[in-house]
């Protein structure tokens, strides 16, 4: 698919979704941003240029989409779903419902219109992985009770109604499990480390990490992330299995992190350990081959340049 298209971004309004679209409208697709706003925010689609877009303030979940939406849809993005750990923690029935709901009636949808489907997975459902590299064919080690299960619990379960359908109806559904993701737009308030990180710094504020801080993350820029999804939506080339897409050259321990934050914002901060959470994965790193074979994609953003230009923008909003 190369041709202008119709694109539905279900969650549009949120971090990701407010970057994608911006991409996709000056790629020249018509975009359709539907978010209820519970995280998302319009001050993130307000530098949208007017008339490119259509927003729909509705509920993923209980929605009637094909009453709603008034053209013919050729791809739709779902990236709509409660990913700020402080939110899940305090709404944690809404994340795991709109995770498994909010996926069906768009697979629903989707099926009515032929249309494309691009499933935002995560990293989290491998959970607390006891491998060094995360390969597609892990299946993780994730606990269906802890604090996190209603996101981890809930994409996973989404996974599933995405391969049912497939298996079924023989849809064109992509599931990517993205990887730590950060960049301009993020909320510093939602418990993040890079926007708390940042923010804390640029407020002369204490730095807290949970726990020792030797755990890992691979930590990819925005912008590579919305390359990734573009291939995918161009790519001939189905297939019927998640795909991972993360920064493995970027895998740093959260104390490096608060450290390079701290020079890169001139800050000297003091950093603080507090205990550390339930469930909380020692270490995550993706095996990206998948992707490199399928779509010819690898991220190309350095982790300081990613967060100069985050940094940046903190500096200009906050």
């Amino acid at each position: 698919m190369q041709h202008c298209m119709n694109i539905l971004v279900a969650g549009g309004a949120g971090f990701i979704g407010s970057n994608l679209c911006a991409s996709l409208i000056k790629d020249g697709h018509k975009v359709v941003i539907l978010d209820n706003l519970s995280t998302g925010s319009l001050a993130n689609i307000r530098d949208l240029e007017y008339g490119t877009y259509t927003f729909v303030n509705e509920d993923v979940r209980t929605c009637d989409l094909g009453g709603i939406i008034s053209i013919a849809i050729d791809v739709i993005i779902n990236l709509a779903c409660i990913a700020s750990p402080k939110a899940y923690y305090k709404q944690p029935v809404d994340t795991l419902m709109t995770s498994v709901l909010g996926t069906k009636n768009l697979l629903d949808y989707a099926l009515t219109q032929n249309a494309m489907l691009i499933q935002a997975s995560t990293s989290e459902i491998y959970g607390d992985p006891n491998v060094d590299i995360l390969e597609e064919t892990y299946n993780g080690n994730v606990s269906c009770t802890g604090p996190r299960a209603c996101y981890d619990e809930g994409k996973r379960a989404a996974e599933t109604l995405c391969m049912d359908y497939i298996r079924t109806h023989k849809m064109d559904v992509r599931i990517i499990r993205i990887f730590n993701t950060y960049g301009p737009k993020m909320n510093s308030a939602d418990g993040r480390a890079i926007p708390e990180f940042i923010n804390k710094a640029l407020k002369s504020e204490s730095i807290e990490i949970y726990g020792s801080g030797d755990q890992t993350r691979s930590f990819m820029f925005i912008d590579d992330l919305i390359k990734a999804v573009k291939q995918l939506i161009k790519s001939d080339v189905r297939f019927d299995t998640p795909i991972n897409i993360g920064n493995p050259y970027e895998e740093h321990t959260i104390n490096e992190l608060a450290g390079i934050i701290k020079t890169l914002t001139h800050s000297d901060v003091p950093v603080v350990h507090l205990s550390g959470l339930e469930d909380d994965p020692r270490k995550r790193k993706p095996s990206i081959l998948k992707a490199e074979r399928v779509i010819s994609w690898k991220p190309t953003v350095s982790l300081k340049d990613g967060l100069c230009k985050t940094i940046q923008y903190f500096r200009q909003n906050d």
